[in-house]
């Protein structure tokens, strides 16, 4: 590291609060070195009440870019001079990228879904999608995969306080991407779910429900739900094949892990700061010890 800093070095930085955990560093430090790129990437941890501090920081410092992690990509998206689609549908940013003292944000971590998908050899366009979950990260995969050209978006959340957000984002979606069906309904109706599965041809567990510590609980109550021609993808990556990844591996369906959404989603950030590809493949090596 110390050979590749110099005068002319610029800095990129992850905020949030905790950050101590994050690949992020390591990730585009090693993506800069490989390419030959003279930036540098460290972590800072900030809370919600130092985001408008770290952004003018940012200007300051004439920092090229800025990830956002929790809790900050809804205060830092208050501050932007400009948003993406997607950013600006959903209110948030986790991607900030700094034209010349504009800030710019956007959300990338549809886009990682989406590119996971891709790298499986699944593509959404034109695809009936049932996405289980109304948080950060099921209202990004929401909303790129609308704007990605999915036919029809089914939503299953629970029906607690933060529903009518689920409902608000549904709205918001509709009227950005008009083609795109878009309905809500509670993650507790178990029919339902059966009944839109029946039909769907990508099936989403956007929640936590499978993640350390409940690694032995899954989204999908029933396996004889699942059949061979079902996609399911999972966006929990510890462990990396949850319990709903081994039924619907048994159930012959085409299964995709959360691990790769992390590293596609900063590979998006990563063109994005240098207009350039990502290493992804040594990326992957380099994180998870595997192609």
């Amino acid at each position: 590291m110390e050979k590749r800093i110099s005068g002319h070095t610029r800095l990129l930085a992850l905020i949030g609060s905790p950050v101590g955990h994050s690949g992020s560093p390591a990730m585009y430090n090693y993506s800069f070195e490989k390419l030959g790129l003279d930036y540098a990437y460290v972590a800072f941890d900030v809370k919600e009440d130092g985001v408008k501090d770290a952004l003018n920081a940012m200007r300051l410092f004439q920092m090229r870019g800025m990830n956002v992690t929790m809790p900050d990509k809804v205060e830092a998206a208050r501050y932007m001079d400009a948003l993406s689609p997607a950013a600006q549908i959903i209110g948030a940013v986790n991607t900030i990228v700094n034209e010349d003292g504009k800030l710019i944000g956007y959300m990338t971590d549809g886009e990682g879904f989406v590119n996971n998908l891709k790298d499986h050899g699944v593509s959404i366009v034109g695809k009936k999608m049932v996405v289980a979950g109304g948080g950060g990260a099921a209202t990004a995969i929401q909303v790129q995969c609308a704007l990605d050209g999915a036919k029809e978006i089914t939503i299953f959340n629970k029906k607690d306080s933060f529903f009518e957000r689920t409902l608000a984002t549904a709205e918001k979606i509709r009227a950005a991407v008009p083609a795109c069906v878009v309905n809500v309904y509670d993650i507790d109706d178990a029919d339902k779910l059966q009944e839109e599965l029946a039909s769907a041809d990508i099936f989403v567990n956007a929640t936590i429900v499978g993640m350390k510590p409940m690694e032995d609980q899954s989204i999908i109550k029933e396996v004889s739900w699942l059949r061979p021609d079902l996609v399911v993808a999972d966006i929990v990556y510890n462990p990396e094949e949850t319990k709903l990844l081994r039924e619907a591996k048994a159930a012959g369906c085409t299964c995709v892990g959360g691990k790769g959404m992390l590293v596609w989603q900063g590979a998006s950030a990563f063109r994005l700061y240098t207009d350039m590809e990502m290493p992804v493949e040594e990326v992957k090596e380099l994180l998870y010890g595997k192609k």
